[in-house]
């Protein structure tokens, strides 16, 4: 969106927006499971309702970011938070599977919209990266806590949704924070001009779908690995992924430290095959030890590798464009895992559903590390380039040969700048004062 949210208190309402939008996904494994305790529907019906859900949020993601500069954060963010309390609130109160499919959509509307506003507002902010890892470590306490309470409360469907609706209603006051739609903004938005690395974008948004497909297609159906295979109770298996958050809590916490010291091609790249061979441990999981560290070890690594990639599609676009476009992708990867999961895990098994995401993730590991590695992208921090060289420092940021000790990182600390008077002195040059030079001149 034009009207970029800075300062603290923007950053916080992004960051809470960033956790409401996100809570649905990371959720997903207990509202599936419950929707079909809860409703009596078969696993394949809960996961394809938990698939609706999500691919209403996609679906408001694609739609914000091309209307979303007319709409201003403000007014976006309080639409998508008032949308996600009332639909996961209706489909908790009720015990109609029509219903409840309809709650859900408006819900999932609800959270593609905050999301689609908390991705843009990051992309405008000083350290995209440093502000996509906030928000996943807010999402992941929030989710891990989640976990463990809530186990212990009722039966039924409508405790985890209940829960986001009211996550939802807590973000709503933030928003007076964000900036709302000026006269301004509306003029300069036909001016925005066409989305710069189409190619690098277009890649890297169908990666990510690939990548959030497979991840939670198993995600979906973990659940049901543990309380089926792994023959653990509902309480363990909620502490398991209360673990697994937590561990994800450390893993954000070294990437928000690690910063650009690595680039993103080898977080994203080893990041990707790391989790690959968790998917395999996971899925064949028999035991609380194979099943606990397959599902720790996995998210961990998880929200590291989703914040590289946050943080490089908003830095192929200051103005958030692909940021909202490629999250977008990844919410639709998402809303497909749990359908994907339950007919692959229905017609392979848990184990040789494994195999195929394994596979799938290994094979678009590759052309998400070479966007990584060969985009330039926005690799310095807003205004580091004036201050510390113009020009010539411009020109080696946008070379894709120049040495990266030579280019300012994104998120290294800006040089402070002391400003002084100059007084020049007016002198008036007429043209009598040139002549032509001639060789006798060098002597």
């Amino acid at each position: 969106m034009s009207s970029r949210p800075r300062g603290s208190g923007a950053l916080v309402a992004l960051v809470a927006l960033f956790t409401a939008g996100y809570l649905a996904p990371y959720l997903l494994p207990t509202v599936v499971g419950r929707l079909a305790s809860g409703l009596g529907i078969s696993p394949s019906q809960a996961g394809l309702v938990g698939s609706v859900l999500l691919l209403g949020s996609s679906t408001a993601g694609f739609t914000l970011a091309a209307r979303g500069e007319r709409i201003g954060p403000r007014t976006a963010a309080r639409a998508g938070l008032l949308a996600m309390a009332v639909g996961y609130g209706s489909a908790a109160a009720t015990h109609s599977v029509p219903l409840v499919v309809a709650g859900a959509v408006l819900g999932g509307l609800g959270s593609g919209t905050a999301t689609a506003v908390a991705a843009a507002g990051i992309a405008g902010q000083r350290d995209p990266h440093r502000a996509s890892s906030l928000g996943l470590l807010t999402v992941s306490a929030t989710a891990g806590a989640l976990y463990l309470t809530l186990p212990h409360l009722s039966a039924g469907h409508a405790p985890p949704l209940l829960a986001i609706a009211c996550a939802a209603a807590l973000v709503w006051p933030l928003t007076g924070r964000l900036p709302g739609a000026t006269r301004s903004v509306r003029e300069a938005a036909p001016a925005a001009g066409p989305l710069p690395h189409r190619r690098a974008g277009a890649v890297l948004a169908g990666g990510i779908l690939c990548w959030s497909l497979a991840q939670n297609a198993l995600w979906g159906v973990s659940g049901r690995i543990g309380l089926t295979q792994a023959g653990l109770s509902e309480v363990t298996v909620g502490a398991v992924f209360a673990a697994a958050l937590g561990a994800g809590l450390a893993g954000v916490t070294a990437a928000g430290a690690l910063g650009s010291r690595l680039g993103r091609a080898v977080p994203i790249g080893a990041g990707t095959a790391v989790i690959a061979a968790c998917v395999l441990l996971s899925s064949a999981a028999g035991s609380l030890a194979s099943f606990a560290t397959g599902e720790i070890l996995w998210n961990a690594v998880y929200p590291v590798v989703l914040s590289y990639l946050l943080g490089l599609a908003a830095s192929l676009d200051p103005r958030g464009r692909w940021a909202v476009l490629v999250g977008s992708a990844s919410s639709l990867g998402v809303a497909c895992g749990p359908v994907v999961g339950s007919l692959l895990s229905e017609s392979a098994g848990y184990t040789g559903m494994g195999v195929v995401l394994c596979a799938l993730l290994l094979l678009v590991a590759v052309p998400m590390t070479a966007v990584a590695r060969h985009a330039s992208g926005r690799p310095l921090v807003p205004g580091s380039v004036r201050r510390r060289g113009g020009a010539p420092a411009a020109v080696l940021a946008g070379t894709a040969s120049a040495s990266s000790a030579l280019v300012p990182q994104m998120g290294a600390p800006e040089q402070p700048v002391t400003e002084f008077p100059v007084r020049a002195a007016r002198r008036r040059t007429v043209k009598s004062a040139f002549r032509l030079a001639r060789p006798s001149d060098r002597g």
